[in-house]
């Protein structure tokens, strides 16, 4: 199966490449910067040729002369702030929109897009119950107000042109070299795994973890699936404050320096709720546990250090 895998040089682009090219599909990544190095033990593993997914002209090209069976889009300004709405916008709506258009016209069959748990805005919003795909939405921050509107978009698409359009909500994805949107749960890892100090505000601040590895576990399975029976699924995760997840740290590493300015955080938390079931029960999904992603992203850390793994 040709696959078109589009933000293919990031954070969730190289895994995804690795384990479908391990499964015997043929990939090709399109990337504004097709040589960005990825993290040590992750190689692109396939093909990469240049295309700002902005430019509609770009995707049609790339999308033409690869004539993928599946396209995935995981290029997003995560993290990127709100003082360049514009370009931003560029980037989140019109990529996104250029990714669905560009695939109608070509007869791709399936097309997986990366939406984003920031859609549901705080947990307050739901009390204590957990958030599923039927919800309203309460986002309010640019990158929420752009993945609304993805999820709309791809509804139209759906709607008027009958085509396979799947969005996946992300959690707060971690992993071991992450550097753009939400990082203070990282920072406790991998700066705590280097011997450095970690200073964060709100120690009751609530995230909803999922490593990286398992987030290309779901994009890749979702891709690969004859005939998802939702066109929209929640990555779900594991409900954890960072005062929690300190612990869970020094329980590897004793001496880790984990200071917070402020008990409280837990009312002003993002969704950390949700219903994934809908996501577990079709493909399968488990996550192995907290302690298990935190050590395995500890010892990834030290072993690019040239530091001795930490054990149980």
């Amino acid at each position: 199966m040709a696959v078109l895998v589009i933000g293919a040089t990031g954070f969730i682009g190289p895994r995804l490449i690795k384990r479908l090219i391990d499964r015997g599909e043929s990939v090709v990544g399109m990337d504004l910067n097709p040589g960005a190095a990825s993290f040590s033990g992750v190689p692109i593993g396939a093909p990469v040729v240049r295309g700002d997914v902005t430019q509609f002209e770009d995707v049609m090209r790339v999308v033409l002369d690869v004539k993928p069976d599946r396209v995935i889009n995981l290029a997003y300004a995560l993290g990127a702030g709100e003082g360049n709405p514009h370009q931003v916008m560029r980037l989140d709506i019109l990529g996104m929109d250029n990714c669905f258009e560009a695939a109608r016209l070509a007869g791709v069959k399936r097309v997986v897009y990366a939406s984003s748990i920031a859609v549901s805005g705080q947990q307050s919003h739901f009390g204590d119950r957990l958030v599923n795909e039927d919800d309203p939405v309460h986002g309010t921050s640019q990158y929420a107000m752009h993945k609304i509107f993805n999820e709309f978009q791809a509804r139209k698409y759906i709607k008027n042109y009958g085509m396979s359009i799947v969005g996946v909500r992300p959690a707060n994805v971690t992993g071991p070299d992450k550097v753009r949107g939400s990082v203070d749960h990282v920072q406790i890892m991998t700066d705590a795994a280097r011997g450095k100090p970690v200073h964060l505000p709100n120690k009751g601040m609530m995230r909803l973890l999922v490593h990286v590895d398992d987030m290309a576990e779901i994009f890749m399975r979702i891709l690969l699936s004859e005939a998802p029976r939702h066109h929209l699924y929640n990555s779900g995760g594991i409900p954890v404050s960072l005062g929690e997840l300190a612990d869970a740290v020094r329980g590897f590493l004793p001496n880790a320096q984990i200071t917070f300015a402020n008990e409280g955080g837990r009312e002003e938390s993002g969704n950390y709720l949700v219903d994934w079931s809908r996501l577990a029960k079709e493909f399968g999904i488990e996550y192995p546990g907290l302690h298990t992603w935190v050590l395995q992203i500890i010892n990834d850390v030290r072993r690019q250090e040239g530091l001795a793994p930490v054990s149980r």
